[in-house]
């Protein structure tokens, strides 16, 4: 899942050939914008099957944080 999950996220940000990390924060990254976060959304919607609200959405941070709250809403 979590390969799956970077793969994704990579070719949303246009970032297939860098480097990324867990604890990368991702609104950090220049091409983060709401283009992004709509489509980061979507992905973790159709992918994954997993909706999350704007405020909980505030509260994640990291990619680690994503990643996170996938596996604890399909748990």
């Amino acid at each position: 899942m979590e390969k799956k999950f970077l793969s994704d996220f990579k070719e949303i940000l246009e970032m297939e050939n860098e480097e990324i990390h867990l604890s990368d924060k991702f609104r950090e990254y220049e091409k983060w914008d709401s283009l992004a976060y709509l489509s980061l959304i979507a992905m973790m919607d159709e992918e994954f099957g997993v909706q999350i609200e704007g405020n909980e959405f505030k509260m994640l941070i990291t990619i680690h944080d994503l990643i996170n709250a996938i596996n604890e809403k399909n748990k």
